[in-house]
């Protein structure tokens, strides 16, 4: 199986703020998304093969809320692509891998993720997609 790191995602107060860089680099930066959800709102930066995801809270209590709270800004998650999501899932839990939710959601892009907890990474918050 080919894995490769779609994007990393970092928490940011102000999206227009932090995409200026990218954008002053001569990146490619996505149209504004809102993922409902999560509560956030957030901008894709092209890279070679991988992206950034920058990440704005659209309420203080959210995951990307509570984080920037907590730990400023900076990296919150790895972003790996798998080839299957749920066989990636099923094969996990059977290893007794912890998630923050075994759930598959839909988000950005119409993409499946889930995340597993860092407490199975070594400190990472890592997000499983499919592609």
């Amino acid at each position: 199986m080919v894995y490769q790191i779609d994007h990393l995602g970092i928490a940011v107060k102000s999206l227009g703020a932090a995409k200026a860089i990218y954008e002053k680099l001569g990146l490619s930066v996505s149209p504004e998304e809102t993922v409902e959800q999560e509560q956030v709102r957030l901008v894709m930066v092209r890279v070679g093969e991988s992206r950034l995801e920058l990440l704005e809270a659209t309420s203080e209590n959210s995951t990307i809320g509570r984080f920037i709270a907590k730990r400023g800004e900076g990296l919150h998650h790895v972003c790996l692509k798998v080839p299957d999501l749920v066989a990636a899932v099923e094969r996990l839990k059977k290893d007794g891998v912890r998630f923050v939710s075994e759930q598959i959601k839909t988000g950005a892009g119409g993409h499946g993720y889930v995340f597993v907890h860092p407490s199975s990474t070594g400190g990472v918050l890592l997000e499983l997609v499919e592609g």
